[in-house]
């Protein structure tokens, strides 16, 4: 293979904590600069040129349109017999906004779906709905729209029963917003940032109707310009709960009585997470709570009369005790409280009484994460979104009192070229701590060292792995590939101490558990170095940047998308200070030292002999910056030995974000590029359209 084009090599070099800090590709950071526009034009052309020329890309994205074309729920909520979806119809390039009505008959059904927004329907494909809340009767919903994967949202409200009613809100500056709808729809409470700012996120209260520019500031009192407050109104419109993530591992709660127009704290300062919601009586809070609990308890908080201090963590009734498994918030359905419990990273829905006693639970989901429980707790019943590597996300009926449950919505048609293999195993990592990981793969193929393999993992940000339904992970297995995902510490698997275990001065754990995995495919004889790949996104962009650095040797190829990769100026752009919690700040002599002795794009060798990588990365990016990635590009392709062999190369694209809200047809052509990248890199030329 040719070479790539040249990378001009600066001499920037920083002094910090004591530590002279070369940065030789800095200037690569300004996306408005025109030269970085002509080096990226190189770049981008170099790789179509490779990957435009290999005959599998077309199969590969054929079977990709095919399996991303089929329609696929993407949220739901339920208000009384409406239900409100966010969902990608057939053959559609972006997810729209519908609504339906329950229909009886011999079994819980749904209407057809009349479409209340569809965001593309303007002209700009990359236009999309980044979140939505309906009102109480759901007769009205809240929802924004972004464009170019930017998630800068702007809100606005759709009426149920007349779509086309126009209503004049056009909030801004709305990104992934909370809104607390009153109990008559009248107004909202509702988060949003000061114009053009990434940081500073307070409450506000909206009357419809009225100019937002007018909107009163409910709750500004943050611990830190990145806090995250989220919010709740109870049935009545009496108390307002904001809940407040403080880094990922803190969560502050506090309560508003509006009777008395009196603030209560209900837990604030503790490195814990406290997850809230109103009982049914309307005199008490449930929650899960990490307090002296990783994988949570169920507890009980009654709600503070008039002149009644606070309620300590102490006087909270624990409802369910901590155990071997980690639980989520809960969810009030009818008289009952509903949790969601994990084991392994795989879920369980439990129904429970008042008093935390096991009622039963629907575990006929079969091996599933449960993505959503969408509650009605007046009608008793609730929408479950089930997901699984095996097909896509479907919803299913549950009521209180029974444990059946009924399938209310699914794709149709074929999106399985086969009946998979599913196992769940467990390795030992570095320093001996059991790590699971899931095997998926064709139920006709037996794993050998030919068998071409991706090894993926996220391991941060108390983000679990689970069963969920991917389009990347379909194709490959059918076409006869094993896909792996490692469960790494810093996920949720088995509770907040997990997390921990995996974050800060303890990142290299996670990369420990990444490297272990990869070693024990290889011994175990399911794939060999040759045949085996590497891919993350995002914090797992970081975490194969820091493989394929500390171990050159560990596969053959990598994708590394939206990476985190310079993890000394990591902070400087976009959101990325909401994350200095999760690794540290370079700006603190200590953290520096943890940040520095990983950080992928500061331990790039010259002279090593690199896997092969694919970089992707979006200008629209309003998370990671894209300047990550080309820094990692230019470095590596100085460096590398064998580069002849083993290419290094870039994508950008310039209308896409993170990769929320990205269109079907960008989505696909990227994991195509992706998967023509390493079956070319591992040797292997599949049938993917068999």
């Amino acid at each position: 293979m040719v070479n790539p084009p040249p990378t001009l090599r600066g001499d920037d070099v920083d002094r910090l904590h004591g530590t002279d800090v070369a940065d030789p590709y800095r200037w690569l950071e300004d996306t408005a600069d025109r030269e970085v526009g002509k080096w990226l034009t190189g770049q981008n052309t170099f790789t179509r040129q490779a990957l435009d020329s290999l005959p599998e890309r077309s199969a590969w994205h054929q079977r990709l349109v095919s399996l991303m074309s089929r329609p696929l729920v993407g949220a739901v909520q339920l208000r009384n017999d409406t239900v409100i979806m966010l969902e990608r119809l057939a053959d559609a390039d972006q997810s729209v906004l519908t609504v339906r009505r329950f229909v009886a008959g011999a079994e819980v059904t749904g209407s057809e779906p009349v479409v209340l927004v569809d965001p593309a329907a303007g002209g700009d494909a990359t236009a999309a709905i980044d979140w939505y809340e309906a009102s109480p009767d759901g007769a009205l919903v809240a929802y924004g729209t972004s464009i170019g994967g930017t998630e800068r949202s702007i809100l606005r409200i759709v009426a149920t029963d007349d779509p086309a009613t126009e209503h004049i809100e056009d909030i801004p500056d709305t990104r992934a917003c909370s809104v607390a709808w009153e109990p008559d729809g009248s107004g909202f409470f509702y988060t949003r940032y000061p114009a053009g700012e990434e940081y500073d996120r307070t409450v506000r209260h909206h009357r419809l109707g009225a100019d937002w520019r007018d909107d009163a500031e409910t709750w500004a009192e943050l611990p830190n310009p990145e806090s995250w407050p989220d919010l709740k109104l109870s049935q009545d419109g009496r108390w307002l709960l904001v809940s407040v993530e403080v880094g990922w591992s803190r969560t502050d709660v506090h309560v508003l009585d509006r009777h008395h127009d009196r603030w209560w704290t209900i837990v604030s300062g503790v490195e814990s997470e406290t997850r809230l919601e109103f009982a049914v009586d309307g005199l008490n809070l449930v929650g899960m709570t990490t307090i002296d609990a990783s994988g949570g308890r169920l507890v009980r908080i009654s709600l503070p009369a008039f002149g009644d201090a606070a309620r300590s963590a102490g006087d909270w009734i624990t409802l369910v005790a901590e155990r071997d498994a980690v639980i989520s918030s809960p969810h009030v359905v009818g008289d009952e409280i509903w949790i969601v419990a994990t084991c392994d990273g795989i879920d369980t829905v439990e129904r429970r009484s008042g008093d935390g006693s096991l009622l039963g639970s629907l575990d006929s989901l079969g091996m599933i994460s449960v993505l959503a429980v969408a509650a009605d707790r007046d009608a008793g019943r609730a929408l479950v979104v089930r997901d699984s590597f095996d097909g896509p996300p479907s919803v299913w009926h549950a009521a209180a009192g029974t444990d059946e449950v009924v399938r209310w919505w699914e794709a149709h048609g074929d999106v399985k070229a086969s009946e998979m293999s599913i196992r769940h195993v467990t390795y030992a990592s570095l320093d001996g701590t059991q790590i699971g990981m899931f095997l998926i793969h064709d139920a006709d193929v037996t794993p050998d060292a030919t068998t071409p393999t991706i090894l993926n993992g996220y391991g941060g940000f108390a983000i679990a792995e689970t069963p969920t339904w991917s389009p990347q992970i379909a194709a490959w297995c059918s076409a006869g590939g094993l896909y792996a995902i490692a469960q790494l510490r810093g996920g949720l698997e088995h509770g907040e101490d997990w997390h921990l275990a995996g974050n800060r001065q303890h990142k290299q754990n996670v990369f420990d558990d990444f490297a272990a995995a990869a070693d024990w495919l290889v011994e175990q004889g399911l794939t060999s170095r040759a045949r085996m790949a590497i891919v993350g996104r995002s914090n797992g962009g970081l975490l194969v940047g820091a493989a394929l650095t500390q171990r050159p040797d560990l596969c053959r190829a990598v994708w590394c998308g939206v990476p985190l990769l310079d993890m000394i100026r990591f902070p400087r752009f976009l959101i990325a200070r909401l994350w200095t919690s999760e690794y540290g700040d370079p700006e603190i002599a200590e953290e520096f030292a943890w940040l520095h002795a990983y950080s992928p794009y500061h331990h790039v060798e010259s002279g090593t002999c690199y896997p092969a990588v694919l970089l992707t990365a979006a200008e629209g990016d309003s998370r990671v910056h894209a300047g990550h990635a080309r820094k990692m590009t230019a470095a590596l392709q100085h460096a590398s030995s064998c580069l002849d062999t083993k290419p290094v190369l870039l994508i950008e694209e310039r209308d896409a974000g993170h990769g929320v809200g990205k269109p079907v047809s960008l989505r696909a052509a990227e994991v195509a590029d992706a998967l023509t990248f390493l079956s070319w890199q591992l040797g292997w030329v599949p049938s993917p359209d068999t």
